[in-house]
């Protein structure tokens, strides 16, 4: 944290700080009723971020942190543990917190579950680290890439399954006695995996949507009676429903502790001019996160 503005009192210059997207409002009907992690008026800094000579910026997220500064709420700033690889917790900022939410908050996964967790980016393999840290039994992988397969097991994942050659329903109801897993996290955000997501579950059991589907994606067709006679939940994870005040600062705790190995989800450091390329590389499934350093 370099400087702060008038009336900021959460966090001072000199701060080692995480950034995150949604800034809990306080006052809205999540907030007040006790469930801030839901915010539904979360907001950004009201003062415009600007060039040196005045042009106007548009972070992505409220953060944009692609650049040597940027400039934020400070409702956006959690205050953690400075002794912490700033290039590893810093991933608790976007993806990383989705995929340990989506299991410890939204999945609520608890010692003895049995987990399925389809699609192995970044955000799959932190709901493994998640579910692994949570204490579930059986951690079930899913993926077409092999190589993302081999990353989750380095997470926690006890099975994998690569979905090109076995169809992932039946062999996530064969890992778990024929009955399908407590909770199951559809990391991918496409139609026909939030399908597999649905049946693979045991009855009454949890499905966690936190891959972001795209504006054309549809619900698949699967009959009510179904959704009626397997009972459970359907949910789906904002940000992996966290409060960054509460959830950081554990995490890095965790972290430091040597339980959360943050380490293993930083595939490179790049500098800021790598970023275009590190994209790429990311798409074609060959890291899980580049982090870049200024």
């Amino acid at each position: 944290m370099e400087s702060v503005g008038a009336g900021v009192t959460e966090v001072a210059p000199g701060d080692f700080v995480i950034l995150n997207w949604r800034a809990v409002c306080g006052q809205c009907r999540a907030c007040t009723r006790g469930e801030p992690w839901y915010c539904f008026d979360t907001f950004n800094a009201t003062q415009k971020m600007t060039l040196a000579n005045g042009t106007e910026l548009s972070p992505a997220l409220g953060i944009g942190a692609f650049a040597e500064k940027t400039l934020v709420h400070a409702g956006q700033c959690t205050k953690v543990d400075p002794s912490a690889s700033p290039a590893a917790v810093g991933l608790l900022g976007c993806g990383v917190m989705a995929g340990l939410g989506a299991a410890i908050n939204t999945g609520n996964v608890t010692r003895g579950n049995s987990v399925a967790v389809i699609g192995c980016g970044g955000v799959g393999c932190a709901a493994i680290a998640g579910s692994k840290l949570a204490g579930a039994a059986k951690i079930i992988a899913v993926d077409i890439d092999d190589r993302k397969l081999e990353l989750a097991r380095g997470m926690g994942a006890t099975d994998t399954v690569n979905s090109t050659h076995t169809d992932p329903v039946e062999a996530i109801q064969k890992l778990t006695g024929g009955f399908g897993a407590d909770v199951v996290i559809d990391a991918v955000g496409r139609p026909e995996t939030w399908k597999q997501a649905f049946y693979a579950r045991d009855l009454a059991g949890t499905v966690v949507l936190v891959g972001v589907p795209t504006p054309d994606m549809k619900v698949p067709d699967i009959s009510l009676l179904d959704v009626f006679g397997r009972g459970g939940a359907l949910k789906s994870s904002w940000y992996g429903d966290c409060l960054p005040s509460r959830d950081f600062p554990m995490l890095v705790d965790l972290y430091l502790q040597g339980r959360l190995d943050l380490d293993a989800f930083v595939s490179e450091k790049i500098g800021l001019e790598d970023v275009e390329e590190a994209f790429e590389r990311m798409h074609g499934g060959n890291v899980l996160r580049s982090v870049v350093i200024l």
